[in-house]
């Protein structure tokens, strides 16, 4: 009997959400603020480097069209991170002879990783600071870097991350980002607005608010990443 109420409840489930899908009006014609042959992908190519002065329309779609959305999801990272460090910190407390996990790094790994690391911190930050022109972003700048601190941890166990400096960086870049969007608020426009004014098409001061959100996404990433990373490679598998 249960299992037969079970398989009726997930078929009329399934119905309910398959009509659902079948009536959202994927790919058609928009009807309003632009042409009726313009779909919503077209409205978007066609008239955001002319509104944002962004290049790059995924990086304005995803600050600034739905920049509510991205906002959520630095959020969700935030608290993924500060709980998966809580816990591992609480380890690493419980067991005082915690010790890296890396073993000993040859003299060519700890060379090349020298000459690497600050190449490579150097790409990540371009990457999100040129988010507005270039494919990339906060995400994934704020990855590169992270990879970049990645290397010397499993390199030299005596490199170390502070990580009360790192709290303050990751709580800065956070606040920052609300901040800006309390700011559309106050000015008295929607939260997120990109206010200020726009530049230049295909400059690197352009693009308003979009790049500076970036920027800051592209921080809090790296900082994130890396406190993990640190955290992970300094706790001893129990026995």
């Amino acid at each position: 009997m249960k299992k037969a109420f079970v398989i009726i409840l997930l078929a009329v489930l399934g119905f309910f959400l398959t009509k659902t899908f079948m009536d959202i009006p994927f790919g058609e014609n928009r009807i309003g603020e632009v042409s009726s042959n313009e779909t919503a992908a077209g409205y978007y190519l066609n008239n955001t480097p002319a509104k944002t002065k962004v290049a790059n329309v995924v990086t304005a779609i995803v600050v600034n069209y739905r920049g509510l959305d991205t906002l959520g999801e630095v959020t969700v990272l935030f608290l993924a991170s500060t709980g998966l460090a809580s816990i591992l910190y609480r380890r690493k407390r419980e067991e005082e002879d915690a010790e890296r996990l890396s073993l000993p790094s040859s003299r060519i790994m700890r060379t090349g990783v020298r000459v690497l690391f600050p190449a490579i911190v150097l790409l990540g930050i371009y990457v999100f600071i040129h988010g507005h022109l270039t494919p990339g972003g906060g995400f994934q700048g704020g990855t590169i870097v992270a990879t970049g601190f990645l290397l010397m941890l499993i390199s030299y166990k005596g490199f170390n991350t502070d990580h009360s400096r790192m709290v303050w960086i990751e709580s800065l870049a956070g606040l920052s980002f609300v901040g800006i969007g309390i700011w559309g608020l106050v000015s008295g426009n929607t939260f997120l607005e990109n206010i200020p004014e726009t530049g230049i098409l295909n400059s690197l001061i352009s693009g308003g608010l979009i790049p500076i959100i970036y920027i800051v996404v592209g921080f809090k990433v790296a900082v994130e990443l890396t406190g993990i990373l640190d955290i992970l490679l300094n706790i001893k598998p129990k026995k």
